[in-house]
């Protein structure tokens, strides 16, 4: 079985690769082919392109590189429409891979979209375009299958593989001897994003923010993990810029969840980050920036639904972690905030519970579900029940 695959982005290449590992433990010789990253050619994925080229967020950042995101799309379409796979699976990254999906469920190939955008946030008029593009969501969330059934889209809710693979109880001890770091130390995990183009607007925010903490918490030590060697080196280069290295501060590459298990608190770039975090019980400072031009088209096109932007918070259903965005993310306002959290006992026990109840909604064993779901598309025995 010749399967399609495309992941736009470090979270969904951990996600196709947890998707792939599901399917090869159910089914023998399958290929899978499209754009991964390492940890899905770990696991014997061909990529056409490399992930990094889809990974840009923001319109003004997405029509810098239009014409060649463009041109993979096409390329990409142009390669599964003279050979098309048995299965055309799109992970996350909406925007490129419905563009695929659109073309190849209208050839006759059906198309799984793993992830689901976030409709019940902001543009809901997109149900129509993802009915036309894909025959099957799986869906990461509780409460987002509800939203396709009525749309009349074939729907399964796997729940996250986050959130079986992290245990419930994190043994933060073990994470700081890990790292060599003393139990008394005020540990600050950095997580400023995955992409090149998230750094440009990040690295030095939180560098500067580091600074900031250091004035109050002089001993303190801060934990920055990062997916890839070009962005390591964009946040090094700011910690020179701002003088933060005057601070201690460990960069790692990858390894993220053990600086989360050992911090006592992190300011997280708005994304997959930080529901990671939630399910480290790590408290947290939710923040982003982009453009002012892509800031400016986000709030006149983005008919919003929801006050927040977290996932934390986004589950919960309420503000539980502080968000600082845009014009209101300052190196002076974000140490405020993680100063404020890391010295409230109260608040970290309330977030504890808060967090371990989101953990328990998503523990699904999303392995076998995924394998469950898609079952009917691969095994020929059952080929009279396939959807197109």
């Amino acid at each position: 079985m010749r399967i399609g695959i495309i992941a736009g982005e470090a979270s969904g290449d951990l996600l196709g690769a947890h998707l792939m590992a599901s399917l090869q433990a159910r089914f023998s010789s399958l290929e899978f082919i499209g754009i991964g990253g390492s940890r899905m050619q770990a696991l014997g994925a061909k990529s056409l392109f490399p992930m990094e080229k889809l990974a840009v967020r923001g319109y003004v950042e997405v029509l810098k590189h239009y014409r060649e995101i463009r041109g993979i799309q096409r390329d990409i379409v142009r390669e599964f429409q003279s050979d098309p796979p048995d299965l055309f699976i799109g992970i996350d990254a909406p925007d490129f891979n419905f563009g695929v999906e659109e073309k190849l469920k209208a050839a006759g190939v059906t198309t799984i979209h793993y992830v689901s955008p976030s409709i019940w946030a902001w543009r809901r008029e997109r149900i129509h375009r993802i009915k036309r593009a894909v025959s099957h969501m799986l869906t990461i969330f509780p409460f987002e299958a509800k939203i396709y059934e009525q749309a009349g889209i074939p729907v399964s809710y796997v729940g996250h593989t986050l959130a079986d693979e992290i245990p419930l109880e994190i043994d933060r001890a073990a994470a700081r001897r890990a790292l060599n770091i003393d139990a008394a130390t005020p540990v600050i995990a950095l997580l400023p994003g995955s992409r090149v183009s998230e750094l440009d607007y990040h690295a030095e925010l939180f560098a500067a923010t580091a600074l900031e903490i250091g004035k109050s918490l002089p001993n303190a030590c801060f934990i920055a993990p990062f997916a890839t060697p070009a962005t390591q080196q964009q946040f090094e280069a700011a910690i020179k810029k701002t003088a933060a290295d005057k601070l201690r501060i460990i960069c790692l590459q990858g390894g993220s969840q053990l600086a989360l298990a050992a911090a006592a608190v992190a300011l997280i770039k708005s994304g997959t980050s930080t529901l990671e975090a939630a399910l480290l019980k790590c408290p947290m400072v939710i923040t982003y920036r982009v453009s002012a031009v892509s800031a400016w088209l986000m709030r006149r096109m983005g008919r919003a639904y929801l006050p927040y932007i977290g996932l934390p918070n986004i589950l919960a259903g309420e503000f539980i972690v502080p968000e600082l965005l845009q014009d209101d993310a300052t190196p002076e306002n974000l140490a405020q905030a993680l100063l404020n959290s890391y010295r409230d006992e109260t608040l970290h026990a309330n977030l504890k519970a808060r967090f371990l109840s989101i953990h328990q909604s998503l523990r699904q064993n999303s392995a076998e579900r995924i394998a469950d779901a898609l079952t009917q598309y691969l095994d020929p025995s059952l080929a009279s029940m396939r959807a197109r």
